[in-house]
C-alpha cells in the first residue's frame, strides 16, 4: 500500500541569492515521511513533477518504506510549490523572477535539512529526471554530508543535444501569440499546448510508439488523441508558462563541474569532478531514454570510483524510470532495494 500523503510544509529562508538574483522571502516546498531517528534519503521532485508525483517510489509495499527511512520530498525552485514565477510577488513575479540553478536548489535543501529537521547527515539521495541531476549535484557540493546516491534517467550534465532539444518547447511556447513576452494575464493556452506536443515528441522509447502504446489498449483513439489528454491537458491544467519555462532553464544549466564547490583547478572539468566523489553510486538511466541517453551513463561511470551501471530495459524510454508503468516500477524497487541493503 501507499503511504498517505503528508501535509506540506514551507521553510522560509528570508533573503536568498539565487544564480541570477534575489528574493525577499524565498520559501521551499517539502514533504517528510517516517520517524527522523532513521536513515535520511532525499528525494526532489523532476521537470513536471509536483510533492504528489513522487509517492511511486514511498510506500511499505515500494522501495522507500517509512517504517525504514525519514524520507524528505522536496520541491523544485519554480515548479509551483516552492517559490516559482507564479507565485511571487511584484516586482519579482512572472518573467521578474530571477534564474536558477541546481546549485541553488541544493543549498536550499540544505538548509531545510540541517537547520529545520536536525538531518546530521544524508543516507541517499535519489532523484529522477531533473531529480536524477540534483543527486549528481548533492556528493559533489556536500561530499561528507552524503553517502549514497542514484540518479534515474539523469545526469551529471546536461549534454549539448539535450539543451538543444529543450530549445525546441521551449521556442513553441514563446513564439505564440498568447505568451505575450511572460506578460500574460491569462493561461497562454496555445503556447502551453505546442509546448506540451514538443516536449512528448522524445519521452518515450521508438518502440513503445512503434508498438502503439499510446492507445493504451483502446483508451485513445489515435496518436492526437493521446496527445491532447495526456499531455496537453496535465501542462494547462497543473502548470504556469513562466515556471515552466524557469524551470527548462535550470535543466539545461546542470552541470556538477560548475558549482562553486569545485575548486578553480576542476571547474569545467567533468571527468575530474566525477572522479573525485566518494559517495557510493547507483546510476540508472533507460536503454531507450532519448533525453538522457544510458551511453552518457555509461561514460560518466567510467569516472566514477565507487559507483555501479544498471540499465533500466524497457520500451517506456524517459518515461520508464518516472513511475510510468508497474513493470519498470517493479525493476527500480528491487536494483534500488538491494543496493540500499548492499
Amino acid at each position: 500500500m501507499s503511504s498517505p500523503s503528508p501535509e506540506t510544509k514551507y521553510y522560509h529562508h528570508g533573503r536568498f541569492t539565487f544564480s541570477g538574483g534575489t528574493l525577499p522571502d524565498a520559501f521551499t516546498a517539502y514533504r517528510t515521511y517516517g520517524n527522523s531517528q532513521n536513515p535520511c534519503i532525499v528525494f526532489p521532485t523532476c521537470y513536471g513533477g509536483r510533492l504528489d508525483s513522487q509517492l511511486y517510489l514511498i510506500g511499505e509495499d515500494k522501495v522507500l518504506k517509512p517504517s525504514k527511512y525519514f524520507i524528505v520530498t522536496f520541491a523544485l525552485f519554480s515548479n509551483g510549490e516552492s517559490s516559482s514565477p507564479s507565485n511571487t510577488p511584484i516586482p519579482y513575479n512572472g518573467p521578474y523572477f530571477p534564474m536558477v540553478t541546481y546549485e541553488d536548489n541544493i543549498r536550499a535543501q540544505y538548509a531545510v535539512l540541517t537547520k529545520e529537521l536536525n538531518v546530521q547527515k544524508i543516507f541517499c539521495v535519489i532523484g529522477f529526471s531533473m531529480g536524477g541531476q540534483q543527486a549528481y549535484h548533492w556528493p559533489v557540493m556536500f561530499p561528507d554530508f552524503v553517502e549514497r546516491f542514484i540518479p534515474i534517467c539523469g545526469s551529471a550534465r546536461t549534454s549539448p543535444h539535450n539543451i538543444c532539444f529543450l530549445e525546441g518547447p521551449k521556442a513553441a511556447l514563446v513564439a505564440s501569440q498568447d505568451f505575450q513576452g511572460g506578460h500574460y494575464t491569462t493561461k497562454p493556452a496555445h503556447g502551453i499546448r505546442a509546448f506540451g506536443r514538443v516536449y512528448s515528441a522524445w519521452a518515450y522509447g521508438q518502440t513503445w510508439f512503434r508498438n502503439k502504446s499510446y492507445l493504451y489498449d483502446g483508451k485513445y483513439t489515435d496518436l492526437d488523441d493521446f496527445l491532447r489528454s495526456e499531455w496537453e491537458t496535465g501542462y494547462l491544467t497543473y502548470w504556469d508558462a513562466n515556471d515552466m519555462l524557469t524551470l527548462l532553464k535550470t535543466w539545461q544549466l546542470g552541470d556538477i563541474s560548475r558549482v562553486k564547490a569545485v575548486g578553480p583547478s576542476l571547474q569545467g572539468d567533468l571527468v575530474g569532478v566525477l572522479s573525485s566523489i566518494t559517495a557510493k553510486g547507483l546510476i540508472m538511466p533507460c536503454k531507450t531514454d532519448l533525453y538522457f541517453p544510458p551511453e552518457d551513463s555509461e561514460n560518466e561511470v567510467q569516472s566514477l570510483t565507487n559507483s555501479t551501471l544498471v540499465v533500466i530495459p524497457s520500451v517506456w524510454g524517459h518515461k520508464a524510470g518516472g513511475g510510468s508503468n508497474e513493470e519498470d516500477n517493479q525493476f527500480i524497487y528491487k536494483v534500488v532495494g538491494e543496493f540500499l541493503e548492499s
